[in-house]
């Protein structure tokens, strides 16, 4: 019998500058491709991250008690923001979402480039400059 994978509810940061919208979450153990991040036009944005072959090589568990991914979190932005130019990096297991505040909700659908081991990077144009580029 194959055991479900439990789905970890993200807890986030979520801070506002004058020129963006910061969102930080904790996301351990997952590489940069298994994230998606999905910016929708009613303002909601989505944070996934899907695991694949946990403890492929165990061959037999004898103290389970955490567990990582797979991860999902929706939010609801009370501010419009640029989804087409966000900067996205994931790095020691977070997850930084940085969008420019806007006038209309520009949604899009951001995936991560992987840049070295389990590092991120999504560059949009309009955040700072990221340490990894």
């Amino acid at each position: 019998m194959q055991e479900r994978l439990k789905i970890h509810h993200v807890p986030v940061k979520v801070y506002r500058s004058d020129e963006r919208l910061v969102v930080a979450a904790p996301m351990p153990g997952m590489e940069p491709e298994d994230i998606h991040i999905e910016l929708q036009e009613d303002g909601r944005l989505i944070l996934h991250g899907d695991v694949r072959a946990l403890l492929k090589e165990v061959k037999e568990l004898l103290i389970d008690e955490w567990s990582i991914g797979a991860y999902h979190r929706e939010l609801q932005l009370a501010q419009p923001v640029d989804g087409e130019r966000a900067n996205v990096t994931y790095g020691n297991g977070v997850l930084i979402v940085a969008l420019p505040l806007s006038a209309t909700m520009r949604p899009a659908h951001l995936t991560l480039a992987a840049r070295g081991l389990a590092h991120g990077l999504h560059q949009g144009g309009a955040g700072h400059p990221s340490a990894w580029t």
